[in-house]
């Protein structure tokens, strides 16, 4: 069985809880940070998914939906930091729409 490769970048707790998982994993302040972050990651073909706060992904929104719609690896996945559900978070239905180009 392959092993999944996953990578953190986020707020400091964030990662700290990841790593505490025994997930590896950068903290990033900045919208710099994230998107330097982002790149080295995408860089490594050992990983299969990167675990993104979704604050961070918004200041970055450009480069993570690139990256989503032109390449099927690592995975991007958004999750809250530590301040919860970010206001500007997309619904489900949201996502699919995009996806699909029409309501369901």
């Amino acid at each position: 069985m392959e092993q999944l490769s996953l990578f953190v970048i986020g707020d400091e707790d964030t990662v700290l809880g990841f790593r505490l998982a025994g997930l590896p994993g950068v903290v990033a302040t900045s919208a710099d940070q994230a998107r330097a972050a982002l790149q080295d990651a995408l860089r490594r073909p050992d990983l299969k998914i990167v675990i993104l706060t979704e604050r961070l992904a918004w200041q970055i929104r450009e480069e993570v939906d690139r990256h989503l719609m032109r390449v099927h690896w690592p995975l991007i996945i958004e999750v809250p930091d530590r301040e919860g559900p970010a206001p500007e978070r997309r619904s489900v239905h949201d996502l699919v729409r995009a996806a699909i180009g029409f309501k369901i």
